[in-house]
């Protein structure tokens, strides 16, 4: 039996893929494109798309288990074609503002329709599933990639707003760990980083992985929505707007330090500085 991964080409999936083929495990994952996929002794490729409920048939036919990319309005219909398909178990990631750890979580645009997806997937009739809500992903330093490498500059509103990121190979990690093991379903996980990091900080440990002196430009929130909303969902940039602006005046009002990945895995998350050593090339290489 193969386990499928979706968004298997994204930054996290391809950590789920490499693990678990260095796990021995037979790996097929669904791509709009296969084509952009090279060969690798373990993993089969097939063409289809979670939008398009018709293409799941064949990526779905002798799989066992799966981990479903959140794409949202996809969850319900590929929950359904999974049970349909005889899958066993399905692990979801959709993120921390779903648990609702703060009262500011509990009011984000977000909430309900990470939990509406979670509750699609957890209602299917699956016999196992286990949902994860990362903390937002150290990844989002990408979006300064190129100011950095053209200026060395990086301009964002609430500079001292603090968040426990998070490695997408921590995600990747919690992921194998819910795909393999036993003992987490029914469970709805939060993963963090190991610390809070404030922006500052982030862009500090970017500077210091490449050698290069980074200047901040803190810049007004409204510019910095007119930007983000190219990219965005409009709610998504409040949410992000509001956690920034009350964890720069009260860092106590963040997210709350968890050590789900270390119970998961057995090791400790990997910190900032870690993520911007791993991703020296992508702020220094054009």
């Amino acid at each position: 039996m193969s386990i499928l991964v979706t968004g298997a080409t994204g930054k996290t999936g391809r950590h789920i893929v490499r693990e678990l083929l260095s796990a021995k495990e037979k790996v097929r994952i669904m791509t709009r494109h296969p084509e952009n996929v090279g060969p690798q002794p373990g993993l089969t490729v097939v063409k289809g798309d979670l939008t398009a409920p018709e293409t799941l048939s064949e990526a779905l036919d002798g799989v066992d288990t799966a981990f479903l990319f959140p794409v949202l309005p996809a969850i319900g219909p590929f929950a359904e074609a999974a049970r349909a398909a005889g899958v066993r178990r399905v692990v979801l990631f959709t993120g921390a503002w779903a648990a609702g750890h703060t009262a500011r979580d509990l009011g984000s645009w977000v909430l309900p329709r990470y939990r509406a997806a979670e509750d699609a997937l957890a209602g299917s009739g699956l016999a196992e599933w286990t949902v994860l809500r990362p903390a937002p992903f150290a990844t989002n330093a990408l979006w300064w990639a190129a100011s950095v490498r053209d200026e060395g500059v990086v301009r964002l509103p609430y500079p001292d707003a603090v968040c426990p990121v998070i490695h997408e190979a921590d995600i990747a990690a919690a992921v194998v760990a819910t795909l393999l093991g036993d003992g987490y379903h029914g469970t709805r996980l939060t993963l963090t980083g190991p610390a809070l990091v404030s922006q500052a900080e982030q862009v500090a440990a970017i500077g210091e992985a490449i050698g290069r002196p980074l200047h901040i430009e803190e810049i007004p929130a409204q510019r910095w929505r007119a930007d983000a909303e190219r990219f965005l969902r409009p709610g998504i940039a409040d949410d992000l707007l509001r956690e920034w602006a009350e964890t720069a005046k009260d860092p106590s009002t963040a997210l709350p330090l968890l050590s789900t990945v270390t119970e998961l895995t057995g090791r400790p998350a990997r910190t900032f500085t870690q993520w911007a050593t791993d991703h020296t090339a992508d702020f220094t290489a054009a």
